[in-house]
């Protein structure tokens, strides 16, 4: 699939697409609907099949203290997005100059000048440029005008669907896993690059692979049993998602401790799959304590996943 980052990367021969728009955070299956009607569209009208995404997304920018916690990364979307059919991803910087244009401009410039679209699936809810100004009527105007179609990804979607990011995100919270999974269509996972940590849960004689969360908070926080996928393979372990209050951590990160495992992960990207929660984030007194605990929770997982 086809990466453009950044609107100034449209190239003339991008030009021509079915497209639809949106932050697609998680690729549930609510996405996939409108995703396998996207690709569809674009085989009958011999388009290219294209997806248009923000980065940062747009409440990122707007209200970052509240900005809700991500689903996935730009690259786990690019991924999922890839697999169901889609040709083209592209990524529009969302900065407040880009928030500031007209909904007009918008339209003209990028949908018609730039990528030329013959049809366009988005929701009806849908509000861009200057004040939100843009909405669903004034882009089925514009199709008439300028010759591409509109529809609602409403139409698309399962009866009864009432599968979101938001519901998957409260789900995660509430520790739902099995509601996640059916709202995903898979296991919940979290996908990172193993980097070096402080060395301490090998101090303490549990060595841990440590993935940074990067530019997004958890929706989920605690101690869990978990899956590990790395490139030898699958793997048992307990993971631990949070700013490790013990060692006065600040950022939040996991850390994972992979049963009857000794291979160098450093650099690598591993999933980790989770399966069940064992127990909150808790702060020790001591790491004595927390080595105890840790050797409760090994034991805990391993049962949960014999």
């Amino acid at each position: 699939m086809q990466l453009v980052r950044g609107i100034h990367n449209i190239q003339l021969n991008d030009h021509s697409c079915v497209l639809t728009i949106g932050n697609f955070d998680g690729v549930h299956l609510g996405h996939q609907q409108v995703i396998k009607a996207l690709v569809s569209k674009a085989k009958a009208l011999n388009c290219v099949a294209a997806v248009l995404v923000f980065e940062p997304q747009p409440q990122e920018l707007f209200s970052p203290e509240t900005a809700p916690a991500r689903l996935c990364r730009l690259r786990d979307k690019y991924n999922l997005l890839a697999k169901l059919g889609v040709q083209r991803l592209i990524c529009v910087n969302f900065t407040a100059k880009f928030a500031n244009q007209s909904a007009k401009h918008f339209i003209e410039n990028l949908l018609v000048a730039k990528l030329g679209i013959k049809h366009l699936i988005v929701g009806d809810d849908f509000h861009f440029g200057k004040n939100r100004t843009g909405n669903f009527s004034m882009l089925r105007q514009a199709g008439e005008k300028f010759g591409f179609d509109v529809s609602d990804t409403a139409s698309y979607k399962m009866a009864d669907c009432r599968i979101s990011s938001t519901a998957i995100r409260q789900a995660l919270e509430q520790d739902d896993l099995v509601s996640v999974k059916q709202m995903l269509g898979r296991e919940y996972s979290i996908i990172g690059r193993v980097f070096h940590g402080d060395k301490r849960g090998r101090q303490l004689g549990f060595p841990t692979a440590n993935v940074l969360l990067k530019r997004r908070v958890s929706p989920l926080s605690g101690v869990f049993a978990v899956m590990v996928k790395t490139n030898d393979g699958e793997f048992k372990g307990v993971a631990n998602i949070g700013a490790r209050p013990t060692v006065n951590g600040i950022r939040q990160q996991l850390e994972v401790h992979i049963f009857d495992f000794d291979e160098n992960l450093y650099g690598q990207c591993i999933e980790v799959v989770v399966k069940r929660k064992l127990r909150p984030v808790i702060k020790f007194d001591s790491l004595e304590a927390l080595t105890a605990q840790i050797r409760q929770d090994s034991e805990q997982a391993k049962q949960v996943l014999a």
